[in-house]
């Protein structure tokens, strides 16, 4: 297997025979609570990390849509959506997980649009931004009501 094919599987994730998305973004928050707990200034250069990795390695594999296998992407949205939070708290990672997890599945306005592109740029972009909207959500959430996530 090429290096672009282990990395744009999220090093063997995306292979998972059930829900490949989902086992990729449980394992994403798991390396992203660690992260955010030990260095919380590291997980966005994480995320940009993990989304320029991905921008080559689905070039690099020749994807121009997005197959199931492909799960960098959901490291990179999952990464960005985390940036919302301020500390590693169990009520906010499992915020984070069904936000983006929602997002990212329901596709909504601009995260469709992004889906819709089927260009490597097209498969990383759709779960970066539902990883954004997640961020802001889970930011607004803690701007108004500060306890709610410890």
């Amino acid at each position: 297997m090429s290096l672009s094919r282990i990395i744009a599987s999220g090093c063997g994730t995306g292979y998972a025979p059930i829900a490949p998305g989902t086992v990729a973004s449980a394992i994403a928050l798991l390396i992203g609570a660690v992260v955010l707990h030990i260095a919380p200034t590291a997980l966005p250069f994480l995320a940009a990390l993990a989304a320029f990795a991905g921008l080559w390695s689905v070039a690099a594999a020749r994807v121009d849509n997005d197959p199931g296998w492909v799960v960098i992407d959901e490291y990179a949205g999952q990464w960005v959506a985390l940036c919302g939070l301020t500390r590693a708290t169990v009520a906010g990672l499992l915020a984070a997980f069904l936000i983006f997890r929602l997002l990212d599945i329901t596709k909504p306005g601009p995260i469709a649009w992004a889906d819709r592109q089927k260009t490597p740029t097209g498969v990383m972009a759709d779960d970066i931004i539902a990883g954004a909207i997640s961020a802001g959500i889970l930011w607004a959430i803690h701007s108004h009501w500060p306890s709610m996530f410890g």
